[in-house]
């Protein structure tokens, strides 16, 4: 039958805390993949859906129009989707026009594992739950649904999904219309299907995963999640989706994604070629290989420096130019480190003290950060350059005319497109030595923090301290300076530790902290 899906995006997703702070809730992740995805999916190529955009609409709309390119959208912008005035039935009024026709109501926080029945006749999805409190929740009998309860009802009810199927849309539509005054604005699709039953609503059992509220997109995420999937540490400005044989970078930063896109000319075959790009945006195909990460070995290593060696490619400049580009390490290197140290204590709040880190008394980190020669720091090595180089970000093929992709490339070096300095690329590879975010995600590492008195520890790989071991022998065969990629290596640590969550941001701050002073503390 002929029938549409629509799905509301329109709200600010409150419930869901920091999660859907910078990005709206139909595209937070679960599996690495958005919510809204796992709706689409469930239904056929040819079923049109209509989309109500509010908070966020530009992201909603730009990511499935890349993900899904051959699917049908409706996109209905609605003026009021906060504040007074605004309501689910208002965002499904605003719709109206573009459902003259059955349809699937679908609200944007709910996946289901079986399939979804047609609208062909009126019908309501329920699930079984331990606590019905939190939901609005049907009665049912004879199979039939008899009444739609409001939140924490009690006595033989189940809990209602969000999903429903409207076979009597014109009936639907006039109460919700003439319902204005009366709740259809606040109450949204139950209000018009609450006249329904006066006629037939049938029930569908589904079994259910809301991702509405922290605690249940957590559960949610658990039940996803797949042993071999890649592990990607959770950003809130950012996120990465794997889709429809596609991989989509999200960014709340223009000028991240604009330069993301326009270096690839710059790193040609090294990287996956980008397919569709939109402000916030943008998609590539996707790259058919293993992760280094989830099997290193010294043999790999070694064959990956020397295919890198042909990537690395010198930029010769002018003194002039010198001068530019040690200027532009000096902010990337010295500027940014004492930007991120006091963001760092202010998201924490914590205080720059002397402390004893695992046994050793190590004094005030802006201490530290005054011994280091900054000048010795600066003075860069110009090449092309990656700029995110670890082992998450580098896949062995299975297939094609090249055995490594580069993946997640930086979109800067300071501002400066074309090249980099070749030591911050060693030493993000010398850090993912270091910590395996594999390893951090399983939460195999310890940090305890009290007054002054630090002690930390995390789990290694062997092959990765193998690989270090090598690593360390090629710095110093070719003529780099290993003491500078460590220096750089424990200002990574310190810079990215206020990007994290706590704890793993106590632990990277301290292992950055406990580096950095060994290395300079002769000076």
């Amino acid at each position: 039958m002929t029938y549409k899906v629509v799905i509301p995006t329109a709200g600010l997703g409150s419930r869901l805390e920091g999660f859907a702070k910078h990005i709206n809730k139909s595209l937070v992740t679960v599996a690495h993949k958005p919510i809204i995805s796992y709706i689409i999916e469930k239904f056929d190529n040819n079923i049109e859906f209509v989309i109500a955009l509010g908070y966020k609409k530009d992201s909603v709309k730009n990511y499935l129009k890349i993900a899904y390119p051959d699917r049908k959208f409706i996109f209905v912008e609605v003026d009021k989707f906060d504040g007074e005035g605004s309501g689910l039935g208002y965002t499904l009024l605003s719709c109206k026009e573009h459902l003259q026709c059955p349809f699937v109501f679908c609200s944007n926080d709910t996946i289901v594992l079986e399939k979804i029945p047609v609208p062909d006749s009126n019908w309501m999805g329920y699930a079984e739950a331990e606590d019905n409190s939190q939901y609005r929740s049907i009665r049912i009998e004879n199979g039939q649904v008899t009444e739609i309860c409001s939140k924490g009802a009690t006595g033989d009810v189940k809990p209602y999904i969000g999903l429903a199927g409207i076979k009597d849309y014109q009936d639907f539509w006039k109460v919700m219309d003439e319902g204005r005054k009366e709740g259809s604005i606040e109450i949204g699709e139950s209000y018009g299907l609450r006249f329904l039953i006066q006629k037939e609503v049938k029930h569908n059992n589904f079994t259910w995963f809301d991702t509405g509220n922290k605690d249940a997109l957590q559960k949610t995420r658990e039940y996803f999640k797949m042993d071999d999937e890649p592990n990607i540490l959770e950003k809130e400005e950012e996120a990465i989706w794997f889709v429809n044989d596609k991989v989509i970078k999200y960014s709340i930063d223009n000028a991240f994604i604009a330069n993301r896109v326009k270096r690839v000319d710059y790193l040609g075959s090294y990287v996956p070629d980008i397919i569709a790009s939109t402000s916030s945006m943008y998609a590539y195909k996707m790259v058919k290989g293993r992760i280094f990460s989830s099997c290193p070995k010294v043999f790999d290593f070694q064959y990956f420096l020397d295919w890198m060696d042909g990537f690395w490619v010198k930029k010769n400049l002018d003194e002039k130019q010198k001068k530019t580009f040690n200027d532009i390490c000096m902010g990337f290197y010295k500027k940014k480190t004492y930007q991120r140290v006091e963001q760092y204590f202010s998201r924490f709040e914590q205080i720059d003290a002397q402390e004893i880190i695992n046994g050793q008394q190590i004094p005030k980190l802006y201490d530290i950060l005054d011994k280091i020669d900054w000048d010795y720091i600066a003075d860069g090595y110009s090449t092309r350059f990656h700029g995110d180089l670890h082992f998450e970000n580098i896949l062995i093929n299975e297939e094609g005319r090249v055995p490594f992709t580069l993946l997640d490339w930086r979109q800067d070096f300071g501002g400066e497109i074309g090249y980099g300095d070749i030591y911050y690329d060693l030493a993000k590879l010398n850090h993912g030595l270091i910590i395996s975010h594999e390893l951090i995600n399983k939460e195999l590492f310890n940090v305890k923090h009290k007054l002054n008195i630090v002690d930390y520890d995390f789990l290694r790989k062997q092959t990765l301290v193998e690989c270090e071991n090598y690593f360390k022998e090629y710095v110093v065969k070719k003529g780099y300076d290993l003491q500078k990629v460590e220096i750089i290596t424990a200002l990574i640590f310190i810079n990215i530790a206020p990007l994290h969550h706590y704890p793993y941001s106590l632990l990277l701050f301290y292992l950055g902290k406990d580096m950095l002073f060994n290395l300079i503390k002769d000076k």
